[in-house]
């Protein structure tokens, strides 16, 4: 399957718009639907994409139910697989190859006016050093023609850096632009040991369906989707540069930091290509930051009570509340599901866990489940001095925050009758 594979509910808008602010402000003025632009002022025979992977679209992109996308990616994670390697020849993504680089021909926004310039949100880097791959998404400032200024946060690709800096290396890179949604998901994954994403990309690929995920080399040697509708090749060098300011997941804006610059050798695309451009801070982004926490806050649940769903909440971006489902069956399984889950996801800063019987997609019915469920004094666990996110303004100096837990279940052993709601 294919990125564009997946766009046939897409609205496509063929008014001249600019890549300057353009699509944000006509998907903004427009509640956000899923929109393809072809029509982009400045980069003629390039179209655009934004606001495919919301969680409804995506499930429904991809063919499963929302019930069943945590398993799913739970599943993925247990079951690696290797992907099929095929030649150039036969790989879409060169079906165009740039004689001179110049990503400033392809369609990168500038969305939010507040932003430093253009920016490469969905984009994904594949790099390889020392014999270890690593997929994961960091936002990439477009500098120049051919070098994008890249914000690393700290995962497994800066130490990857930081290890081949140490040694006077370059690190060789291939950035992806539009492939396939369950390599976005796999790339959007984060994991404490270092784990080939591409593995467990592969294996959704084959259990959604059916097929193989294909991959082909770049002259570089990083192997990248076949089907992708962008990739361009380099190294992370030695040299850093200003990036940011950037309208984050948090709709807050972040610093300005000193970080890597990519330099690129080469361009490839296909034909009638689509680029994804992803707005930040909006449904797109925060499905893709949280949908693959929670697995592995379900999974980190399941250990100490029975686990039935979790749910990344949109006022918490995505990334920094949930709710947790869990059928209780002892007295403390609710504050051991808090602690569980602070554990699992280790930049939450605030979790709720409600009963079977609440839908946790419905905020309106979690306030209920507290109000009618939670007792202030004895159900919440406030922990101080945690590690905090680098997404939260509030945060410490040190990066410290606090976090908080509610246990909006109801009493183990009572009467459950009076707490039924009759809608």
């Amino acid at each position: 399957m294919a990125f564009r594979d997946h766009l046939g509910a897409a609205e496509t808008i063929s008014q001249p718009i600019s890549l300057i602010h353009g699509m944000w402000e006509y998907s903004k003025d427009n509640n956000h639907p899923l929109l393809v632009f072809d029509n982009i002022t400045e980069t003629p025979g390039h179209k655009a994409a934004v606001n495919l992977l919301t969680r409804d679209r995506l499930c429904a992109a991809i063919g499963i139910s929302p019930g069943e996308y945590i398993d799913t990616l739970a599943w993925a994670m247990k079951n690696p697989a290797s992907p099929e390697i095929v030649d150039s020849s036969n790989a879409e993504c060169f079906e165009n190859i740039q004689s001179t680089v110049n990503l400033e021909a392809i369609p990168i926004p500038h969305h939010w006016p507040q932003d430093r310039g253009r920016y490469s949100s969905a984009s994904v880097i594949i790099a390889q050093y020392n014999g270890i791959r690593n997929m994961s998404f960091h936002r990439q400032f477009l500098r120049d023609k051919n070098h994008t200024v890249v914000r690393l946060v700290p995962r497994h690709l800066r130490t990857m850096m930081t290890t081949a800096r140490a040694n006077g290396d370059t690190v060789d890179v291939a950035v992806v632009n539009a492939p396939d949604p369950v390599v976005l998901l796999a790339a959007a994954m984060s994991f404490d040991e270092n784990i080939d994403e591409l593995t467990i990309a592969a294996a959704l690929h084959e259990k959604l369906y059916k097929k193989p995920l294909r991959l082909t080399k770049m002259p570089n040697g990083v192997e990248v989707p076949a089907s992708s509708e962008y990739v361009f090749w380099g190294k992370i060098t030695l040299e850093n540069d200003d990036e940011g300011p950037y309208v984050d997941i948090t709709g807050t804006i972040d610093d300005v930091r000193q970080e890597p610059v990519i330099e690129f050798d080469g361009l490839v695309h296909r034909n009638d290509p689509i680029f994804h451009a992803l707005i930040p801070g909006e449904a797109e982004h925060k499905t893709l930051m949280g949908l693959p926490r929670s697995p592995t806050i379900k999974d980190a649940v399941s250990k100490v009570c029975e686990c039935l769903d979790v749910h990344m909440t949109e006022g918490g971006c995505g990334w920094l509340a949930a709710v947790v489902k869990i059928r209780k069956k002892n007295a403390d399984d609710g504050i051991k599901a808090i602690e569980a889950a602070l554990a699992g996801h280790r930049s939450m800063k605030m979790v709720t866990v409600v009963d079977e019987d609440i839908d946790i997609g419905d905020p309106v019915r979690v306030e209920w489940a507290m109000v009618t469920r939670w007792q202030p004094d004895k159900d919440t666990i406030i922990l101080s001095n945690q590690k905090g996110s680098s997404l939260d303004p509030s945060r410490n100096d040190d990066g410290t925050t606090s976090k908080v837990g509610f246990d909006a279940t109801i009493a183990f052993g009572v009467d459950k009758s009076g707490f039924m709601s009759v809608q």
